[in-house]
């Protein structure tokens, strides 16, 4: 700790270390074209398709915003919709090849500066940090929204 610099409350820290992520995220999306909420979806997408009702859910977005950011990355043919094999009724929203390629390299730049964020701290200290916001987010059952950089992109069978 810097000499003069006050110990941080564990409030104080989550939300301001959300605050720099989330600005890093955005930067990134920005040079990739991309609004932070498309980042953000193409990056669920990555591991498969979701019905819109579970995207809503896992991007905290009402039906209608939800509608919209689907739309336009649908426009920027990044996304498609197709038939749902479980309802015929519904639609499932997938990564079209383009999307694919985009979110691959989109992905791996957004963690690089991510990851960065933590070069001030040794080994030991990244892990105990990763062990201690792993545990927060296991505890509060956040949706998988952004995936470990070794776990498997490719959709389940």
């Amino acid at each position: 700790m810097k000499a003069g610099v006050d110990r941080m409350g564990v409030v104080t820290a989550l939300v301001r270390s959300s605050f720099l992520v989330d600005a890093v995220y955005a930067a990134s999306a920005r040079e990739y074209g991309l609004t932070q909420q498309q980042g953000q979806l193409l990056c669920v997408l990555m591991s498969q398709p979701y019905g819109m009702s579970e995207l809503g859910a896992m991007l905290g977005l009402a039906k209608s915003s939800l509608t919209g950011l689907v739309d336009r990355t649908a426009r920027n043919g990044l996304v498609c919709r197709e038939p749902d094999p479980r309802d015929r009724r519904a639609a499932r929203v997938a990564l079209t090849p383009k999307g694919s390629a985009l979110v691959a390299d989109f992905y791996a730049e957004t963690c690089r500066r991510i990851e960065a964020l933590t070069d001030g701290l040794g080994a030991d200290e990244r892990g105990a940090l990763a062990d201690l916001l792993g545990r927060v987010v296991r505890d509060n059952e956040v949706p998988v929204v952004f995936m470990e950089k070794n776990e498997d992109t490719s959709p389940a069978p």
